[in-house]
């Protein structure tokens, strides 16, 4: 059954990007009816309190507008953290507003705090958003990168609240530069991503009934980066628990590689002078991709490299980054002398511990719902041909091809904000991405195949200022 959704409108956020430390849309589908009048019921008021399962604390509030346009109007992180989302797309992108109902803010019973958000110095937080008209569904994300539960608003939450859906995010129960303390033996603060996932997405379904009386009749996942491989993660291993997920540029972990480690070693090498423009393209950069290197150098390689590396391999080099990333930006930035040589000690016999932790939280391909893949071409952070064209390979290994679609979007890099760099050669994906979810929606609730997979090429224009750029995309292959 076709869950009702309501018409999204846009609004223009002309908010100039910043550069953070890391980590028109698709038609909506017809037949919204008014606020109120919807599965949800009567409009919230301040009275109303949300009761999640499970959670340590959960705290309730009926605004007028919970998209990004109306949170930040509220006191700034009382509602949304716009440090957390603002360099994730585009300026200029047109996105919904003006959809009341309830905002839920809590967290989990947890030992660890990197999560200071609200004062609350308290890990597994999460955000629990309940449109007024809601129309019977749940969509579930993971923060991307080490970002935290408000990570994914703008480029999620606006355009499911909009459509009538409840939206559900979690920090996944460790984040910032420092994650990789969290947990006692290698891979534990990567395994308790999934544990979180798994638990807010029951919590939710959980309110959900307990406020509506019946739980969603769908839920689906959806994720950036590392929220993208939670998808994978959670269509491979907790399938009952949803309908279908779309998968942006997930990180792909496998026990012997392709991964982060058979790759940004490269990368510190270049970032250190030790390699050239071929080594890199050897290790699988894409061609074309040049104009992003300089910021990828500055800001990525090095840290995903020695802070994933101190997660899954911490004997390597104790020292660093040891007790912490860094206390300074400098510091957090810097590379590792020591991970310039790392995939020669990954590939040899001596790296048996690793191979073992990354095979605790590795994908293998075997989806169990309708999973809809997209990856920039451009990729600079995880590049698509060690990555999603390489899961797509798993998932057809498995036999899951016709669970599967995989979109390689021509010009897309891992960071909308970063079109500017290359206008003329890069796009931004979020439009790809509202088009992916609308499509999969179609899938699973009245059996519209979506486009087969394919490359779906650039239109020409300018990627910064092209409106047709910053708000559509096809997933055909033609123009």
């Amino acid at each position: 059954m076709r869950l009702r959704r309501r018409p999204t409108l846009l609004l223009t956020l002309g908010t100039a990007v910043a550069l953070a430390l890391p980590a028109g849309p698709a038609a909506a589908h017809p037949g919204g009816h008014g606020p109120g009048h919807g599965p949800g019921g009567e409009p919230c008021t301040a009275d109303d309190t949300v009761h999640v399962p499970g959670a340590e604390l959960a705290v309730t509030a009926c605004l007028p507008d919970i998209t990004t346009a109306g949170l930040l109007q509220a006191p700034a992180g009382q509602y949304t953290d716009q440090t957390d989302w603002l360099s994730l797309h585009a300026p200029g992108t047109a996105n919904p507003s003006g959809v009341p109902g309830l905002q839920v803010d809590g967290y989990f019973p947890d030992t660890s705090s990197f999560n200071t958000t609200h004062g609350w110095n308290h890990d597994s937080q999460f955000v629990l958003r309940i449109p007024d008209d809601w129309n019977g569904g749940l969509v579930v994300t993971g923060a991307p990168g080490n970002r935290k539960q408000y990570a994914n608003d703008f480029l999620i939450s606006d355009f499911v609240l909009a459509q009538g859906f409840a939206f559900a995010s979690t920090d996944k129960g460790n984040n910032s530069p420092d994650f990789y303390l969290d947990g006692d033996r290698p891979g534990d603060a990567v395994v308790e991503w999934h544990d979180r996932v798994t638990q807010l997405t029951i919590a939710a379904q959980g309110a959900l009934r307990e406020r509506f009386g019946h739980r969603p009749e769908r839920t689906y996942m959806a994720g950036i980066s590392n929220g993208g491989y939670l998808v994978r993660w959670q269509l491979e291993n907790r399938a009952p628990l949803y309908d279908g997920g779309v998968d942006w540029e997930g990180t792909l972990f496998t026990p012997d590689g392709p991964n982060l480690f058979t790759y940004l070693p490269t990368a510190v090498r270049y970032v250190l002078g030790q390699a050239d423009a071929e080594d890199m393209y050897a290790a699988g950069f894409a061609r074309g991709s040049e104009a992003l290197w300089p910021y990828h150098q500055q800001v990525y390689w090095s840290l995903t490299q020695k802070i994933y590396r101190a997660e899954f391999d911490p004997a390597y080099d104790p020292d660093c980054p040891g007790a912490t990333a860094g206390t300074t930006l400098a510091e957090i930035l810097a590379p590792c002398p020591s991970d310039a040589a790392y995939d020669a000690w990954f590939a040899g016999p001596e790296s048996e511990d690793v191979h073992r932790a990354l095979a605790r939280i590795s994908l293998t391909g075997k989806i169990k719902k309708p999973l809809l893949t997209l990856h920039g071409t451009l990729d600079t952070l995880l590049p698509i041909s060690t990555d999603s064209d390489v899961y797509a390979e798993m998932v057809a290994d498995q036999y899951r091809s016709r669970l599967h679609r995989y979109y390689r979007i021509e010009g897309g890099n891992h960071v909308d904000s970063l079109v500017g760099l290359d206008p003329d050669t890069l796009r931004p994906m979020l439009p790809c991405f509202r088009t992916a979810f609308d499509a999969l929606t179609a899938w699973v609730e009245d059996r519209e195949r979506p486009p087969a997979s394919t490359t779906v090429p650039r239109p020409a224009g300018n990627g910064a200022t092209d409106p047709e750029l910053l708000n559509t995309c096809s997933l055909s292959s033609a123009n």
